[in-house]
């Protein structure tokens, strides 16, 4: 009879890490979005919401750059010390799903979110009625795209840490 493998201290670590940035990554997401949003717009004005949520949500971004690199160092330390007939390195699957995690959460954070922020006080700014209308549609047409990718990365999180805790069980960590 086989024994069961024991996981060396140093894949523990690297698993519990990636697991805790996954939860950070995506349990962040869905406080925002099922109890932050409503709370915010049931609370506050569209104006002062919005800004208040820009604030929550550069906050959020915040964390996911630092899951992404706590993930990218575990996996790198797994990588380093890997130990034969024992497969350290993430799956091709857990490779592709933390690369367009990653890929995702870039776009958002720093090429679309910042234009959206910059339509959205825009549309603040905006005095007269028919150009105020074109400046939100211009901002909710954006806004509605990072929404989406926001939702896209959710699902890839969700996926993510699947694969990685059917992995770590099956393979014993």
């Amino acid at each position: 009879m086989d024994e069961p493998r024991v996981p060396s201290k140093r894949l523990l670590v690297c698993a519990v890490i990636e697991c805790l940035a996954l939860a950070v990554w995506i349990g962040g997401l869905v406080v925002i979005i099922t109890a932050i949003i409503p709370a915010v717009f049931n609370s506050f004005g569209m104006e002062q919401g919005g800004r208040f949520l820009t604030r929550v949500f550069d906050g959020y971004n915040t964390m996911v750059l630092v899951a992404m690199a706590a993930m990218g160092g575990a996996i790198a330390i797994r990588a380093w010390g890997q130990q034969a007939g024992r497969p350290a390195v993430p799956g091709r699957t857990d490779a592709i799903l933390f690369g367009a995690m990653v890929l995702v959460a870039v776009l958002i954070i720093f090429i679309l979110g910042p234009h959206t922020i910059t339509l959205q006080e825009e549309a603040f700014a905006t005095q007269e009625e028919a150009a105020r209308k074109v400046a939100y549609a211009d901002f909710f047409r954006l806004h509605m795209i990072v929404r989406g990718l926001y939702i896209v990365n959710l699902v890839l999180g969700i996926g993510l840490l699947t694969v990685k805790l059917k992995g770590f069980l099956k393979e014993g960590l």
